[in-house]
């Protein structure tokens, strides 16, 4: 998809050439045979005018496949956090067995232990949130 930026510059070009071409219709000097006509066009303006534009009370979106796509990205970089903690997690057992066995340094044990919990506790809730966010990812995918 191309960069938002543009798309929001398009879009404003776009607005800007579609209110010249009112204002001049509107503006325009009335001309015998066409003077029905101009009358005719401004009711119809003033009622777009004062008609609730939607797209005006709402954020733009992107359209679904490019959150689709920002989504999959980010869902990417969750595993990659996974994978690094699950690593994570690895080299605090070896460490906490080096610390036990090896060094018999009890008081460092516990600190270990503490990490090693806290590490484990991030492992699930991410863990979860990976499974949440497919979950997500399917059905954009699915409405795309």
């Amino acid at each position: 998809m191309g960069d938002p930026r543009n798309v929001a510059h398009a879009k404003k070009v776009t607005q800007e050439k579609q209110h010249k071409a009112k204002h001049s219709q509107t503006t325009r000097a009335p001309q015998p045979g066409k003077k029905a006509q101009i009358e005719e066009t401004k009711p119809a303006a003033a009622e777009q005018s004062t008609a609730p534009k939607p797209e005006a009370e709402k954020p733009p979106q992107p359209p679904n496949s490019a959150q689709l796509e920002k989504s999959l990205a980010v869902l990417s970089k969750l595993k990659e956090l996974e994978f690094h903690s699950r690593a994570n997690i690895e080299k605090l057992a070896e460490l906490s067995l080096t610390i036990e066995e090896e060094l018999k340094q009890k008081a460092f044990a516990e600190a270990i232990g503490a990490v090693y919990a806290a590490q484990d506790a991030f492992q699930s809730k991410i863990l979860k949130l990976i499974e949440d966010y497919e979950a997500e990812c399917t059905r954009l995918s699915g409405s795309a």
